[in-house]
């Protein structure tokens, strides 16, 4: 490091005190970002504002972790540099490997004052995730997936070099020989962070090479796509978000071990059943004769075709949203032959308006119902009309009170001052 960089003031460069919190340094960091961003400046200043969005955004790295903060604070920027004996790895431990660390990068390119570091390739080629839909039939029971997936592997013919046999190589000038280059991505609003991306122009080789040089199979790119026979296998009692790894099953790049290939199980809901954790849910519908009389019959039909029968007593009356746990019938668990519980909520199917015709029926089962309370004594009684189709959700709507269940407010979770505050009149 030369000594612009020793110096190196990371307050200053934020514009914040030494005493600064959290909050503060993040504030700061997002004012600046947004105003260095190399977006949102002209194309002769562009230069100048890459090199500050760097450094903000290499300080801001610093600064908003404790244990960093607290090496800057006692060694300055001496604490990252091993060839000092500052650095977590002490005086032996590369300088590009400490920045590969913190700040995704191979060196102080982008620190003022830094040297001519070039981001490193990666060593193990990228995962690939993605979402596989699964019924719960299909997790209650267990699923094994036959398929065929398209990858790039490595060219056979050239080896994974992209050029013809005893073909020199020639450096890349796009990247320097390097095989990836640093660029910034932006993530929101004013705000963009550094990503190491392949080379396009070399396809990560670090070489290039002229059209009439390049191999005749993989036309220079270095890899083909093959299709090669998978199996997944969905483990009985498997859930939601649950991943299954095929390892080294991923994209194949010259030079890197393969990524794995994962799998994120995606419940698709069901018709009947409501799942959480091992146990199920269900209702249970059924007349208001079977609520005050009793039943048996079979009362749900089971994610593997199996009916299951309920006894119900007579004399024990059924209310609305009683609840029946039925031990034992719920998702199994992965290991052991352990299930969880089936829960059926009491669903009451009343009669139609009108279906009592005579008099004489309506006189007959008020006497067999039991009988209303005793009346409520009061001194006035007003005859009112009502509606009998209301909405509950209705109440209170567009009143103001805060109670309502639509006009709830909104806190920021983020810096809990500066927001619009509501004053009284």
């Amino acid at each position: 490091m030369d000594s612009k960089e020793e110096d190196v003031d990371l307050y200053a460069l934020l514009g914040v005190d030494k005493s600064a919190s959290p909050n503060d340094i993040k504030k700061a960091y997002r004012k600046l970002a947004l105003l260095h961003h190399p977006d949102k400046v002209s194309e002769d200043k562009r230069v100048e504002s890459e090199a500050k969005f760097k450094a903000i955004t290499q300080a801001y790295e610093i600064l908003r972790d404790d244990e960093k903060r607290e090496l800057y604070d006692t060694h300055g920027m001496a604490a990252f540099d091993p060839s000092r004996g500052g650095g977590p790895g002490g005086p032996g431990m590369d300088m590009n490997d400490i920045l590969s660390q913190m700040f995704g990068m191979g060196g102080m390119g982008g620190m003022p004052g830094g040297g001519r570091g070039m981001p490193r390739r990666p060593r193990r080629s990228p995962d690939e995730e993605q979402a596989y839909k699964v019924t719960l039939e299909e997790l209650y029971k267990g699923k094994t997936v036959k398929f065929a997936a398209e990858k790039q592997v490595v060219c056979s013919q050239c080896k994974g070099s992209g050029a013809k046999e005893k073909v020199a190589p020639n450096p890349c000038e796009k990247c320097r020989g390097q095989g990836v280059r640093e660029i910034l991505r932006p993530f929101g609003p004013g705000l963009a962070r550094q990503e190491i991306i392949r080379c396009d122009h070399c396809e990560g080789s670090g070489n290039y090479y002229k059209e009439k040089d390049r191999c005749k199979k993989c036309k220079g790119k270095r890899t083909v796509k093959e299709k090669k026979a998978l199996e997944l296998y969905i483990d009985r009692g498997s859930m939601q978000g649950d991943r299954i790894v095929l390892q080294g099953e991923a994209d194949q790049l010259p030079d890197q071990t393969p990524g794995d290939l994962i799998f994120h199980l995606v419940e698709e809901p069901h018709d009947v059943f409501t799942r959480i954790g091992h146990d199920l849910s269900a209702d249970l519908n059924v007349t208001l004769a079977e609520a005050l009389t009793g039943f048996s019959r079979v009362v749900v039909k089971h994610l593997d075709g199996r009916g299951i029968h309920i006894n119900y007593p007579r004399g024990k009356v059924l209310r609305p949203g009683q609840v029946l746990k039925v031990e034992g019938e719920g998702m199994p668990h992965k290991r052991g032959e352990a299930k969880g519980d089936l829960y059926l909520v009491v669903k009451i199917e009343f009669p139609k308006d009108g279906w009592l015709e005579s008099d004489d029926d309506h006189e007959a089962l008020k006497k067999l119902l039991p009988p209303p309370g005793p009346p409520i004594a009061v001194d006035e009684i007003d005859d009112v009309e009502f509606t009998d189709d209301a909405d509950i959700e209705e109440m209170g709507a567009h009143q103001g009170d805060p109670r309502y269940s639509g006009g709830e407010w909104e806190e920021d979770e983020d810096d809990g001052e500066g927001g619009p505050q509501c004053a009284t009149q």
